[in-house]
């Protein structure tokens, strides 16, 4: 009975910790910028559109209500100088991204205080701040969902990319 009971055990274990690691099968992205000697990092689940549109894939959004920006857990993004975004300031720290969709049809980028947590588990009451994004036609589809950080005058950009999706904000140190 006791072999019986360590065997049960033992599989209930396995069975317990592989279900969450199948589940993540997307491939993980990272993107990387240096300002003022800081490191500004953001690291993003890849998934594939797979023969669909963007459009079809975000379509079931309504105003108010935000995406994951990724796939599996959920996309952190962590500073470690305080960053302006126009007059917004994001606090040096990690952060979930989530983009948020307007009325308008258009995208804020949402840093959430509430990092590490499954990419469906926004708490809105965690939002620190948002930041409008920019919107434009890619000049190539991208497959996976590919977010860049790259350098832009004296500060950076932020790109996300999907299909034919293409959103960006600049930024500064402060």
């Amino acid at each position: 009975m006791k072999k019986i009971m360590v065997m049960l055990f033992s599989t209930l274990m396995v069975a317990t910790f592989a279900v969450p690691a199948l589940a993540q099968g997307n491939p993980r992205g990272t993107a990387k910028l240096t300002l003022n000697g800081k490191t500004v990092s953001v690291e993003y689940g890849r998934p594939s559109l797979k023969g669909r549109s963007v459009d079809e894939m975000l379509s079931q959004l309504k105003a108010g209500d935000v995406w994951r920006l990724g796939a599996d857990k959920s996309t952190t993004f962590s500073t470690g100088v305080d960053l302006a975004f126009g007059d917004t300031t994001v606090p040096a720290g990690d952060y979930s991204l989530w983009m948020q969709k307007q009325a308008d049809n258009s995208w804020k980028l949402v840093f959430n205080k509430q990092h590490g947590q499954w990419g469906t588990q926004h708490d809105a009451a965690q939002d620190a701040v948002s930041v409008p994004l920019t919107q434009s036609q890619a000049t190539k589809p991208a497959e996976m969902v590919t977010i860049t950080l790259a350098k832009a005058g004296a500060g950076g950009s932020i790109t996300i990319n999907w299909g034919t999706l293409t959103v960006s904000a600049n930024f500064s140190a402060k």
